[in-house]
C-alpha cells in the first residue's frame, strides 16, 4: 500500500508539472522537499510508535500517508507545492519507519529474513500503482481524481488489513513509571556505521534510478522509446531481487549476500561507465539494481538490532538513508556537468566497492563499533536464547510476550504483543 500510493504519484509528476506550468527546474526543486521532510520528520517515529504501539501507530500513519499525495496535487503555485511536498515527505517518512520496524519484529519472530522480501511487496506496489498511475493518464483521468480514489481504496484496506499486525513495543513502553524515549535523539556511533553502508547502497540506487533512462538516451544513444523503458526495467530487477534476497540470506548469510551483491552492482557499474551502446549499458544497470536490491532492507535489519529501542534506530538509518537518495541525483548530475555521465557512474563503482570489505556491519554476530560497545558487567547475566518465546498467556486480555534478541547492554530486549482487535 506504501508502494503503491509512491507509484501512483510519481505516474502523475507530468500531469503536475503540467497543471501549474512548472520548469523542469522548478519541479527539480520541488522534489527535493519531500526528502526534507521526512528527514526531519523520522527521529519523531520511535517515540510514536512507542506511546501509541506499533498496530495503531502504522494503521494511523498508513491511512495519512494515502491521504496526503492531495495536498501537492492540489497546490495553486509552486510555493505552496514546496509546502505541501515536505508534508508528504513528513507522511512518507514517519510511515516508513513505523513499517520497518513492524518487518523487524516479524522477522525475529519467525527467525528468517523477510525484511528483503516486504522491501520487494513495497516495489511490486510501486510498479501496481505507477501503472494505474499510467492508464488514468491515457484515460485523461484528472490525477486529483484518480489519488482520491486510489487513497479510499488503499486506506480502506490498509486500515482493516492492520487489525492483524503485532502491536510492539519495548517492554520498558509497558512498565509503570517507564521513561519514553526522546522526541528527537541522534543516531548513536553504531547507528551512523550502520547508515553508512546504507548510504553507499542506497547512493547507487538512486543514481541508477534516475539516470538510467538519460544515459541511455544521451550517452548510449538509445531510442527516446527504449530510454523510457529503463527505470521500468531498473525498478523490474530490484523488486525480483528483493523478493528472492530473503532465501539467499538465509542461505548464506548476511555478510555473503552483501559482497556478492556489492560485487554485482560494482561490476555494473563499471559496464555503464565504459558502455556507449545500448546494450551493454542496460546489462550495466540490470546488474547494478540486482546487487544494491538487499542493501537497504538489511540497512534496517542490522539497526533494529542496535539498542533496545529499534524503531529509534531505524529511524536514524533512515534519515541518511534518504539523505543519500536526496543527494545522490544532484551528485551526479554536477559531476556529469564537470566531466561526463559515465565518470559519474565510476564514482558509484567505488561506492558500491566500499560495500564489500563494510558489509560485516550487518551482521547480526558483527561486533559493534568500539564507542558503543558496553563496559563489562561486574556478573555476565545468565545468557537468554535469541527468540526465546514466553509461554502463551491465559484466555482474556492479558498479553503474551517474546524476547526478540539482546541489546548492546547485554539484557534481552522483550516485545509484547497485546492481543489482536475483535
Amino acid at each position: 500500500m506504501h508502494g503503491s500510493v509512491g507509484g501512483g504519484f510519481a505516474a502523475r509528476l507530468p500531469w503536475l508539472q503540467g497543471h501549474l506550468d512548472l520548469s523542469a527546474g522548478q519541479l527539480g526543486v520541488a522534489l527535493a522537499a519531500p526528502a526534507v521532510g521526512a528527514s526531519l520528520a523520522m527521529p519523531l517515529a520511535a517515540s510514536l510508535v512507542h506511546r501509541h504501539g506499533g498496530r495503531t501507530a502504522l494503521r494511523c500513519l498508513i491511512a495519512v500517508w494515502c491521504a496526503v499525495p492531495l495536498l501537492p496535487l492540489s497546490a495553486p503555485g509552486l510555493g505552496w507545492l514546496c509546502a505541501a511536498l515536505l508534508v508528504f515527505g513528513v507522511g512518507a517518512g514517519m510511515s516508513d519507519v513505523a513499517m520497518n520496524t513492524q518487518g523487524l519484529v516479524v522477522e525475529q519472530r519467525v527467525k528468517r529474513s523477510t525484511l528483503p522480501l516486504l522491501h520487494g511487496m513495497w516495489s511490486a506496489g510501486a510498479l501496481f500503482g505507477a501503472g494505474v498511475g499510467a492508464a488514468a493518464a491515457f484515460a485523461g483521468l484528472d490525477a486529483r481524481l484518480h489519488m482520491a480514489g486510489l487513497a479510499v481504496l488503499l486506506a480502506v484496506t490498509g486500515w482493516f488489513a492492520g487489525r492483524n499486525l503485532l502491536d510492539a513495543r519495548p517492554t520498558a513502553a509497558v512498565g509503570d513509571g517507564a521513561e519514553a524515549p526522546p522526541r528527537f535523539a541522534l543516531p548513536s556511533k553504531a547507528v551512523l556505521a550502520i547508515g553508512a553502508v546504507g548510504f553507499c547502497g542506497v547512493f547507487a540506487e538512486g543514481a541508477g534510478a534516475n539516470w538510467s533512462a538519460v544515459h541511455l538516451k544521451e550517452v548510449a544513444g538509445a531510442s527516446p522509446g527504449v530510454a523510457a523503458l529503463a527505470f521500468t526495467g531498473f525498478a523490474c530487477t530490484m523488486a525480483v531481487a528483493r523478493l528472492l534476497s530473503g532465501l539467499v540470506v538465509d542461505r548464506f548469510g548476511v555478510t555473503r549476500t552483501i559482497r556478492a551483491g556489492a560485487a554485482l552492482s560494482t561490476v555494473g557499474a563499471v559496464v555503464v561507465a565504459a558502455s556507449h551502446t545500448p546494450l551493454p549499458a542496460a546489462l550495466g544497470f540490470a546488474l547494478l539494481g540486482v546487487g544494491v536490491a538487499a542493501v537497504l532492507p538489511l540497512t534496517f535489519a542490522a539497526a533494529g538490532r542496535v539498542g533496545d529501542n529499534p524503531s529509534r534506530s531505524i529511524a536514524g538509518v533512515a534519515t541518511v538513508t534518504y539523505t543519500s537518495g536526496l543527494i545522490a541525483p544532484a551528485i551526479v548530475g554536477a559531476i556529469a556537468d564537470h566531466a561526463s555521465l559515465n565518470t559519474s557512474f565510476a564514482v558509484v563503482a567505488v561506492l558500491t566497492a566500499v560495500l564489500i570489505p563494510t558489509a560485516r556491519l550487518l551482521n547480526p554476530s558483527a561486533p559493534p563499533p568500539v564507542g558503543d560497545r558496553p563496559a563489562a558487567p561486574e556478573a555476565a547475566p545468565p545468557a537468554a536464547a535469541p527468540f526465546e518465546t514466553a509461554a502463551p498467556p491465559a484466555p482474556g486480555p492479558a498479553s503474551g510476550s517474546v524476547r526478540i534478541g539482546t541489546s548492546t547492554s547485554g539484557a534481552a530486549t522483550t516485545v509484547v504483543f497485546p492481543p489482536p482487535e475483535r
